[in-house]
C-alpha cells in the first residue's frame, strides 16, 4: 500500500497530509465538504472567531455522521434489506 503527500485547503489554510493512495479521492472530498460548511457558516452567521466557525462545522458534520449511523442501525431497515436480500438469493438460486 503506497502513500501520497497532499495538499488540502480548509478555511484558507493548507494542510499538507500523507495518506494511502487509494483514499486520496475520499479525503478530498471530505476537505472540500469542510471547506464549503465553513464557507457557508462564515456567510450566514455573525460569527468571526474562525475557531468558533470550524467548531460548528464539526459539529453539523458529526451530527450527520450519529444520523446515519442510527438509520443504518435501524432494525426495520435491517429486516427489509435482508428480506430483498433473501428474495435475490431465491430468485437466483
Amino acid at each position: 500500500m503506497s502513500e501520497l503527500s497532499i495538499k488540502v485547503k480548509i478555511a484558507g489554510r493548507q494542510f499538507p497530509l500523507t495518506i494511502p493512495r487509494e483514499e486520496e479521492e475520499m479525503v478530498r472530498k471530505a476537505a472540500k465538504m469542510v471547506d464549503e460548511q465553513f464557507r457557508f457558516f462564515t456567510e450566514n452567521y455573525a460569527v468571526q472567531d474562525r475557531a468558533d466557525l470550524l467548531a460548528m462545522v464539526a459539529l453539523q458534520m458529526a451530527t450527520s455522521a450519529v444520523k446515519a449511523k442510527q438509520n443504518s442501525e435501524d432494525p426495520a431497515q435491517t429486516a427489509a434489506l435482508q428480506e430483498i436480500s433473501d428474495l435475490l438469493s431465491d430468485a437466483l438460486s
